[in-house]
């Protein structure tokens, strides 16, 4: 019998692992009004209210407090768009996404 040469092998991946998490950081300034940040914690993360208040004032007393993990895309997008807010109000509030 003749030899295959040149036979194809197949590579097959079934799990690689679930994507990172990205955790959002929101930061204190003295300019921002807390109502404002409430407001963008209820509106853009969806946060309930009494939650969206909790963590403004963890923000305010230990100057930094994690908002949540999302997907890479998700934190970006969320960061952006909680940044956007504040800027069109004339905020300077600081946001950013890190690994977990």
């Amino acid at each position: 019998m003749a030899k295959q040469q040149g036979a194809l092998r197949e590579k097959s991946r079934l799990f690689t692992g679930f994507p990172k998490h990205y955790k959002v950081i929101i930061y204190n300034d003295d300019f921002t009004p807390m109502e404002f940040v409430v407001k963008v914690l209820v509106e853009v993360f969806c946060k309930p209210a009494s939650e969206a208040q909790a963590i403004m004032l963890a923000v305010h007393h230990q100057g930094q407090m994690v908002v949540g993990l999302y997907s890479y895309d998700m934190a970006v997008s969320l960061v952006r768009r909680a940044i956007q807010l504040a800027r069109d109000q004339g905020f300077p509030l600081r946001l950013a996404y890190e690994p977990e």
